[in-house]
């Protein structure tokens, strides 16, 4: 059974769904529709500069920036601190290298931000470390949970004690 669709007008207009094809498509036909909502908002340019950015600027810098916007020639950076004024004087050499990488005509101008979050790094050594202090024991309390949380919450804090007088 055909579907009838209809139309503003009142008329309505048999429609039928669109013929397949049982026969193998190459990939290159059926990627541009996959890609294009992914595309939308970033361009493959901008995607492939903002993963490899610690390769592009380097380990020094990539911890004191990072890229956030790449339009009409301009890539937004936003920096740490003082970093910005450092970039501005090395923007033509930044602008070179971002352009070899990324390809010519990429960027064009940059436009700097002090607004740079760094990344959330993890001072903490991890909990199979803290166990290399001697633990806290209570003997006067008797076995169950509340002791067993209290004796870990005890051997943390003699752990950062211990780091704090090193």
């Amino acid at each position: 059974m055909k579907a009838a669709k209809t139309t503003g007008k009142g008329n309505t207009a048999e429609t039928q769904p669109p013929r397949r094809a049982f026969t193998a498509r190459s990939l290159s036909a059926l990627l541009p529709a996959v890609t294009r909502p992914a595309f939308r908002k970033r361009s493959p340019v901008a995607v492939t500069l903002f993963l490899d950015w610690h390769n592009v600027v380097g380990p020094n810098w990539a911890l004191r920036t990072e890229p956030k916007k790449l339009s009409a020639g301009t890539l937004t950076i936003a920096c740490l601190g003082p970093a910005a004024m450092e970039l501005q004087h090395m923007q033509t050499s930044l602008i070179e290298r971002i352009n070899t990488w990324c390809g010519p005509g990429t960027v064009e101008r940059l436009r700097l931000t002090q607004d740079f979050q760094p990344p959330a790094r993890s001072s903490r050594a991890p909990r199979s470390k803290l166990a290399s202090a001697p633990p806290v024991t209570l003997p006067d309390m008797p076995e169950g949970p509340l002791r067993t949380a209290l004796e870990a919450l005890g051997s943390r804090i003699s752990e950062r004690n211990r780091r704090r007088q090193r």
